[in-house]
């Protein structure tokens, strides 16, 4: 498998290395001491998640797999909860909602390039759809829940704390579930 998307999108931004959530409390495991540390810790794994869920439709996976990405990105993906999310973002890391709206754009533009180039050139739209359905559990564990993305996505699975747990059991948990949801199995243990 590729790299953690997280991750190299992350390193490509110039963001902070982001904190994984702990599970028990709920929050960052080392809170990020800087706004942009705290931007990027909110507005990269909502960013993610929402493009994982909007890898679900068929349109969605196509526009994602052609590079067809329009000025306003966030639009398709946070629907109509967009000013809330940014909003969210926005206090979580004590910023601008103009600003949290302009970067938040250019991080979901960055990630559907690296996408591109992680996929081959013959790639599909089932192919979309296996990569992000692989990163999910990863783009989970730096999901904050304070932000409710998961609720605003309407899915509200993806704000519980089960995603945010490591170790055999939860890989085989979370394996499991992908099954059911109809989602694929990553190869690579966790």
């Amino acid at each position: 498998m590729p790299d953690h998307l997280v991750d190299s999108l992350q390193t490509k931004m110039g963001y902070p290395m982001l904190q994984k959530i702990d599970p028990n409390t709920q929050t960052v495991i080392e809170p990020a001491s800087t706004k942009e540390n705290r931007f990027g810790q909110a507005a990269i794994p909502a960013v993610l998640t929402a493009l994982y869920k909007y890898s679900d439709t068929d349109d969605g996976a196509g526009n994602i797999l052609q590079g067809n990405t329009p000025v306003d990105l966030t639009t398709l993906l946070f629907k109509e909860n967009k000013d809330d999310i940014i909003g969210m973002i926005a206090s979580y890391s004590s910023c601008s909602t103009g600003y949290a709206e302009e970067k938040t754009s250019l991080i979901a533009a960055t990630a559907v390039h690296i996408i591109k180039q992680e996929l081959p050139v013959t790639a599909t739209i089932h192919d979309v759809r296996k990569y992000l359905a692989g990163q999910k559990n990863d783009i989970l564990l730096y999901l904050q829940a304070e932000l409710q993305i998961g609720e605003l996505l309407h899915e509200n699975t993806l704000d519980d704390r089960t995603n945010k747990m490591e170790g055999p059991l939860s890989s085989l948990m979370h394996t499991i579930g992908d099954q059911f949801s109809g989602g694929e199995i990553s190869k690579e243990p966790s």
